[in-house]
């Protein structure tokens, strides 16, 4: 019988590994630059943690089970409430703001489809214990840092903002009742995913009148600076509608100063689905074939409450290594999947095999990759094996290395050789060969 990994999850193989392990070591680089500190926790938690933060219909998206002692546990299918656990236990002790982030394996029990599996690792970036717009602008910042670093320009990605205030204020001005908000929620957020037809038709399942109509789809598609000016007027009897806008042109403004203004624009369709959102919400998108998101967040200043924490501001985002590979191969920004290696030690004759395993041993105490052939043959083919190893640099064990204590070692990139004293050699072993 011949089993197959389960369905939405994926095998890594040692070239799928150099590119995951290539796009955490720039989640690392990026994070860190920008001053965060990496944290984790339990690969499975309360069950009730999502409950509490998503309500009872969150149950049939995560993976969950009874334990022996007949707690219900899940999976995490994400990390913000692992997380606003954790600061919720020791908020009054740790120095704000708190910057920290994670790269959590994680796992939805929903359906496989493009960009988003069932299994699959994802970047966190938050900052917790300021309320401030600066906040704000600096977690956008890091995930647009991050495009810049790994070659994505404003023609490849960019970022959508809004407020949840705006979304709310209009719903509210619609005369939208409470219990028909969250489902208005959900179709803004499938805004950019539809045809008109098919936004109007999602409507009409919510039993809107036609005015409530008319109103979001006279702002729904609102955009740009020109588009949030007249959102802005037709709200502007709404202190929190005004407050929400200000807040808006206050992160694009500190988003200009950052430099990286050109990313950035306001979008009313960005509404975000979660319900515990309470600010500023943004979603990055690719602008090639791939049309969806490819990371997003916002600002959620009760949730740590929630958790039996104190109030506190908190905002954050996260984006997968699915959607993040996606993207970079359509731009063709991938890094090369192979494997470099600095030495392969060759012997010349099996009578100084030891020797090679000397050197090898030596190459690796310095920091070195280096690796030999496990068989004995002869010194064309181990050059065969060098190459098929990508390895940067081979070194020639000859067989009168114990009367010479010379060795050759040839640079495989350039084409230069050079015989060098072995000791000399093994204190330097990244000397120019000329």
């Amino acid at each position: 019988m011949q089993f197959k990994a389960p369905k939405g999850t994926r095998d890594f193989f040692p070239d799928d590994m150099v590119l995951r392990r290539w796009i955490m070591k720039q989640w690392d680089d990026v994070s860190l630059r920008n001053g965060f500190v990496e944290y984790d926790g339990p690969i499975f938690e309360d069950l009730d943690l999502y409950r509490v933060k998503s309500g009872d219909e969150i149950v049939d998206q995560l993976f969950h089970f009874t334990d022996r002692g007949g707690r219900g546990l899940a999976i995490r299918p994400e990390m913000t409430p692992t997380l606003a656990r954790m600061i919720a236990v020791r908020a009054n002790a740790l120095p704000k703001p708190i910057k920290w982030y994670s790269q959590p394996r994680l796992c939805r029990a929903e359906r496989p489809q493009r960009g988003r599996l069932r299994e699959f690792f994802q970047w966190n970036v938050d900052i917790i214990g300021e309320s401030s717009e600066i906040a704000d602008a600096e977690c956008i910042f890091v995930l647009i840092d991050f495009m810049r670093k790994v070659g994505l320009s404003p023609e490849h990605v960019e970022v959508k903002l809004n407020s949840r205030a705006i979304v709310s204020a209009l719903l509210d001005a619609a005369q939208i009742s409470i219990q028909q908000q969250s489902a208005v929620y959900a179709a803004l957020d499938k805004r950019d995913k539809l045809s008109a037809e098919a936004f109007e038709a999602l409507l009409a399942k919510i039993d809107l009148n036609t005015s409530q109509k008319n109103i979001l789809a006279q702002f729904a598609d609102a955009c740009d600076a020109d588009g949030l000016d007249r959102i802005a007027e037709f709200l502007r009897e709404s202190s929190v509608a005004t407050e929400g806008c200000d807040a808006v042109r206050r992160v694009l403004d500190l988003l200009d100063a950052f430099g990286v203004g050109g990313y950035c624009r306001f979008d009313m369709g960005v509404v975000r689905g979660l319900a515990y959102y309470t600010g500023i919400v943004f979603e990055a998108f690719g602008k090639g074939g791939l049309k969806r998101a490819v990371g997003g967040g916002g600002r959620y200043d009760r949730l740590i409450e929630d958790m039996g924490g104190p109030t506190i501001g908190a905002v954050g985002f996260a984006t997968s290594d699915v959607v993040l590979a996606d993207l970079l191969n359509e731009f063709d920004r991938l890094p090369s999947q192979e494997c470099e290696l600095d030495f392969f030690v060759i012997d010349a004759d099996p009578s100084v095999f030891e020797t090679v395993l000397h050197v090898t041993a030596s190459l690796r105490e310095r920091g070195m990759s280096a690796v030999f052939s496990y068989q004995r043959q002869g010194v064309g083919k181990q050059f065969k094996q060098a190459a098929a190893k990508n390895a940067n640099r081979v070194v020639i064990v000859e067989a009168d290395i114990a009367s010479t204590r010379k060795i050759s070692v040839k640079d495989m990139a350039h084409s230069k050789q050079a015989t060098l004293e072995l000791d000399a050699f093994l204190a330097d072993p990244m000397q120019q060969i000329e």
